[in-house]
């Protein structure tokens, strides 16, 4: 496994021919490769390979009981690996390649196993929009788990240095596309019998998928119970720093995150400042986030406060992430 640190660093591939046949080779072979896609890095590995799953869950000390997303090339594989309801099938034709993971059924013929799957009798599925992690698909030739490449908990990386930050020495290899243009994880939507139910917001708004169903998709339930999709431990994403949401004020040594125009009061007292986009576009706000509460962590502020960021559009995912970043963190 790739788990433990090791004194052997972690190769920095170059997204050409070479490294993307370097990168499929390690995947195949069982071994942790971090890949570019449009919403974070994700931290690749063999997804019908058990022991490659579970050096992942290693390398990033994550909870066993959440499920990894498979990552596939096209929309055809996807169908190979669950089974799609007429919702499901809707949404997949107009969102992939995307950033929307479907959670359906898991087909009895599928691949991915069930340590990906987390022991669950569904399966969830992307097929991202990201070139390079397409044709590093293209390649493996199987599904590729591949949650955020950084430690569980930890803010997730949307550059080859965030990887590497969290990772180096612990993985084979990154494979480096520049940054990531959505910057905020995928939506998850579960189509598993009855209405669709919205379990992660994302990179995919709300309002979109709701104008292609028809109708709003049910909201997730106790993120506390156990997840049947990724991302939905109540406390995740949580730089080493606290986090207080809804900030009007910045108390003294505290670092501050900006969003739009709006200043808080105390802002001259603040040990570090980052705006997620000064003339208030969500967008560019999510594409910024994690970079940005990287950054101010690393000014050794103990407090990062946030202004208050609306909720329209990707504002919903964006305060999903700071949500789980302000929960209290497990002993």
């Amino acid at each position: 496994m790739d788990a433990p640190p090791s004194t052997i660093p972690t190769l920095r591939l170059t997204a050409d021919v070479s490294g993307l046949a370097r990168a499929a080779d390690l995947i195949r072979t069982g071994r942790l490769v971090a890949l570019p896609t449009e919403t974070v890095y994700g931290l690749g590995a063999d997804a019908t390979d058990p022991e490659a799953v579970a050096a992942i869950y290693a390398a990033k000390g994550r909870p066993r009981f959440n499920p990894l997303i498979a990552h596939v090339a096209t929309p055809e594989a996807a169908l190979a690996e669950g089974v799609f309801d007429e919702a499901a099938l809707r949404l997949a034709k107009k969102f992939w390649p995307g950033p929307l993971t479907l959670v359906v059924p898991a087909a009895p013929g599928g691949s991915v196993c069930d340590l990906a799957r987390a022991g669950l009798d569904s399966v969830a599925l992307r097929v991202p929009a990201h070139a390079i992690a397409r044709a590093l698909l293209e390649r493996v030739g199987r599904p590729v788990a591949a949650p955020s490449a950084n430690r569980s908990g930890r803010v997730s990386p949307t550059s080859a240095d965030h990887v590497l930050t969290d990772l180096d020495g612990r993985i084979a290899a990154v494979l480096d596309g520049g940054g990531c243009p959505v910057g905020v994880e995928s939506t998850v939507v579960a189509c598993l019998g009855g209405p669709p139910r919205l379990l992660r917001p994302g990179g995919v708004t709300r309002e979109a998928l709701a104008a292609v169903l028809g109708f709003a998709p049910e909201a997730a339930g106790d993120p506390g119970s156990r997840p049947v999709g990724p991302g939905l431990l109540a406390s995740h994403y949580a730089p080493r720093a606290g986090v207080r949401l809804d900030a009007i004020r910045i108390e003294p040594g505290e670092a501050a995150l900006l969003f739009g125009a709006f200043r808080p009061a105390g802002l001259e007292e603040a040990a570090a400042v980052e705006s997620l986009s000064a003339r208030g576009d969500p967008a560019e706000a999510a594409a910024r986030l994690f970079g940005a509460l990287r950054r101010l962590d690393a000014s050794g502020a103990p407090t990062i406060a946030v202004v208050p960021v609306p909720e329209e559009g990707l504002g919903e995912a964006i305060n999903d992430r700071l949500r789980r970043a302000a929960a209290p963190q497990p002993a």
